[in-house]
């Protein structure tokens, strides 16, 4: 048994009577009275446990605990639990990790315990300011919803945010706790890193963006100080501003609301999202960029000391930062603080920066999707934007776009084509760039006669862009392609990572496969993977640990494996079937993680009956683990021969072999297959009866959603369409036609870019 709170945004409420507004501060005292075999936990240290008896003569424990600091309803918590803990004290704070009595036992928690402190200390120093309570424990829950909670003096986490098994050596796994521990302590220490949360809370959550936006960027600090060997600034990019740009192009709100806009606690969940954690990161790591981070820090510990323990918006803090500027003069900005922050926190979206070589003028809009707009969008905001550049490799001083557009005669170029500019140099600022023709022939040359002159993270960002500009409709895709000729000379994983996404995503794999680009797309990219697959092919064959540090290798090899084995290279798919049959002759083999999925795949996919058997053979054992079970039941939709896979849909359907939920996971992954599409369609109508029954709606629409893709004509959707209104109720089949006909434009759409990949493809293959 065990019972945890949750307060945040609004649940306080529900367990006692107050004014439950972050705003509206009181101290606390928390007695809990529960069964003597448990231990109660609350925000604050227990000053007393007593006993009690009730009518019935049975005993109860009482807990009191010490009065808290002034501080709002959404951080009270408590806890009653029969978990073990480790502790270690530090600076006088006790910090204790809590969890099952076994994961204590196997050393779990050792990682995080051994971090935690110093992540503490690390943002007094920071910021000077020193943490206010005596204890600290840090919980793992065998479930909860979110990552974690910054409860004051009670963190709470789900387990795998803080677990880890002492064997895993591997990078990628401490990082995630690593970052996510930070994250919550960056709330707790009030230190740097959390608007502050708890001991500056913000007035209203109109402003939740300054809490976790600036945890979230501040996460990142107290990760690479425990952590130095990540590569701090490429894995922000990769996993803050990247994916948050793509979504913020098509989500209509901005970062800070105005009050009245949320009211009622249905919105607030909303705001929980990538908007508010990852662009208030992103916005934050631009604002200490222009800032320098030394004025940054001086403006935030300002802010901290004179709004401690009580509340503050964004604007208290523009201010603070405003006074630090304005008694220095080595920073000098274009406009007031607030007047900047505002364009980025007040307006939709993000700007897109066009430069032209000739002229040396820039000019701006917000970045929106060209396909689709309709005459009645008007898209005026404009931005205050920082500019870093450099020019032929050299950096250039930081500039400022304050108006629409205006003419930089620094970066009008000469005829040379060794004359190049580079805007947003590493990723500083939130947005996009879209350079004339002339500068992107200049750069291309450049990536291929030398790479290494434009920095990692902006070879990244200048492949993202140009995809996202195809995707948007303001370059064709010819131009993107004319960015990736060089790729033979990339070593970076995350890069790769980048363009593979882009060319060939998830979802697209067999409609790809079964187009005519796929050969040309084949001979294109191996010429260009070799020598990145062969180093890490080289790893895997003879040392695979020595990958622990290299933490893109663990997010990202994967992919790059399974595009090579995808395209048919020899040397991937033996490399598969070597390690799987190194597993069949002995089950205690581990075929490395970092790439299990894909070695099993291609395993099953190169072998027979006798490979895939064993795969199902492997999934009955009783004792494989969670990930391994998900990772065989994908494998076993990659066979090559249609009877296994119809065999295998036949499987998953019965009760006895598999728990009801496994049956719409069979069917989902053999509809992605390139020939598993046809069998698993016609299985789904042939059993429809019965699946039905099972499953409702949820199924058909997931396989649909999946068929959707290869429907390319009139006739196919004919098809689809008897069978589901055969099916259907009348109001359920008005949404799936909507499905597929959008899926049909789409097809057509893709059909059309990727005629133009294949024309482009054939003049660049030898």
């Amino acid at each position: 048994m065990l019972i945890a709170s949750q307060m945040e945004p609004t649940y306080a409420r529900r367990v006692y009577p107050c004014f439950d507004e972050p705003a509206m501060k009181a101290t606390f005292k928390i007695r809990i009275i529960h069964d003597p075999s448990y231990v109660a936990l609350s925000n604050m240290p227990a000053i007393d446990v007593s006993e009690v008896k009730d009518e019935n003569g049975s005993l109860w424990t009482v807990t009191t605990f010490n009065t808290s600091l002034k501080m709002s309803t959404y951080l009270t918590a408590f806890m009653i639990c029969d978990f073990d803990y480790v502790t270690r004290t530090e600076r006088g704070n006790e910090i204790r990790i809590w969890a099952r009595k076994e994961a204590i036992k196997n050393g779990y928690v050792d990682y995080a315990l051994n971090i935690t402190g110093a992540i503490f200390s690390f943002l007094e120093d920071t910021l000077n300011v020193s943490y206010p309570l005596p204890k600290t424990d840090l919980v793992a829950l065998p479930d909860f919803g979110a990552g974690g909670m910054e409860n004051w003096g009670l963190m709470i986490f789900q387990e795998a945010s803080l677990m880890n098994l002492p064997s895993d050596e591997f990078t990628s796994r401490k990082a995630m706790i690593a970052l996510i521990v930070s994250h919550e302590i960056g709330h707790q220490a009030c230190g740097k890193s959390s608007w502050f949360g708890n001991l500056v809370t913000i007035n209203w959550w109109n402003d939740l963006w300054l809490k976790e936006g600036l945890a979230s960027y501040f996460e990142y600090l107290g990760a690479t100080f425990v952590e130095p060997k990540l590569s701090l600034d490429k894995i922000f990019y990769a996993h803050v501003v990247q994916p948050v740009l793509r979504e913020d192009s098509e989500i209509v709100r901005s970062l800070s609301q105005s009050e009245d806009k949320i009211k009622g606690s249905f919105s607030l969940m909303s705001l929980f999202d990538n908007i508010t954690y990852s662009k208030g990161a992103s916005i934050t790591w631009m604002l200490s960029g222009f800032l320098t981070e030394k004025l940054f820090i001086r403006a935030l510990t300002s802010y901290l000391k004179e709004f401690s323990f009580s509340n503050a918006n964004q604007d208290d803090l523009w201010t603070h930062i405003q006074m630090v500027v304005d008694a220095q003069d080595e920073v000098q900005l274009p406009a007031p603080v607030k007047q900047i922050m505002d364009s980025w926190t007040c307006q939709n979206g993000f700007p897109i920066l066009t430069l032209n070589l000739t002229t040396g003028t820039i000019r701006q809009e917000q970045f929106f999707n060209k396909n689709n707009r309709k005459s009645t969008d008007s898209y005026n905001n404009t931005w205050i934007i920082p500019i870093s550049w450099m020019r032929n490799g050299s950096s250039q001083p930081l500039t400022w776009l304050d108006k629409s557009s205006k003419m930089f005669p620094e970066m009008q170029v000469s005829e040379s084509e060794y004359d190049w500019i580079l805007l947003n140099v590493n990723l500083t600022g939130y947005y996009r760039v879209n350079y004339d023709q002339l500068n992107l022939k200049r750069l291309a040359h450049l990536l291929e006669n030398d790479p290494k002159a434009i920095p990692a993270a902006s070879r990244f960002q200048l492949i993202d862009d140009v995809f996202a500009l195809t995707d948007f409709g303001y370059v064709p895709i010819e131009t993107a392609l004319e960015l990736t000729k060089y790729l033979a000379r990339e070593d970076e994983l995350f890069i790769w990572n980048v363009v593979l996404l882009n060319l060939i995503p998830d979802n697209l794999e067999s409609t790809l496969k079964n187009h005519e680009v796929y050969p040309l797309l084949k001979k294109y990219l191996l010429e260009r993977m070799l020598p990145i697959y062969h180093y890490y092919a080289g790893f895997i064959r003879q040392n695979i640990d020595a990958l622990e540090d290299d933490y893109f290798a663990q997010v990202y090899l994967e992919k790059l494996i399974a595009t090579a084995c995808w395209l048919g290279l020899q040397d991937c798919l033996d490399l598969s079937s070597e390690l799987y049959a190194k597993w069949m002759d002995n089950p205690e083999y581990k075929i490395p993680f970092l790439i299990r999925r894909t070695v099993c795949c291609y395993g099953v996919a190169v072998g027979s009956d006798k490979e895939w058997n064993f795969a199902w053979e492997m999934y009955n054992h009783t004792d494989s683990a969670e990930e391994d079970e998900d990772i065989l039941l994908y494998a076993m939709s990659c066979a090559k021969e249609s009877w296994l896979l119809y065999r295998y849909l036949q499987y998953g359907l019965s009760d006895t072999l598999f728990s009801s939920n496994c049956t719409s996971v069979i069917i989902s992954h053999v509809v992605t297959k390139d020939i598993g599409h046809h069998i698993a369609w016609e299985f789904v109508t042939e059993n429809w009866p019965l699946l039905r029954q099972r499953y409702g709606q949820e199924l058909l629409h997931d396989v649909l959603k999946v068929m959707g893709r290869f429907v390319k004509t009139d006739v196919q959707m004919q098809e689809l369409q008897v069978f589901y209104n055969a099916t259907l109720e009348e109001h359920e089949r008005e949404a799936i036609t909507l499905l597929l006909e959008s899926a049909k434009l789409e097809n057509i759409e893709r059909r059309k870019l990727l005629v133009k990949v294949a024309t482009w493809l054939e003049k660049n293959v030898p």
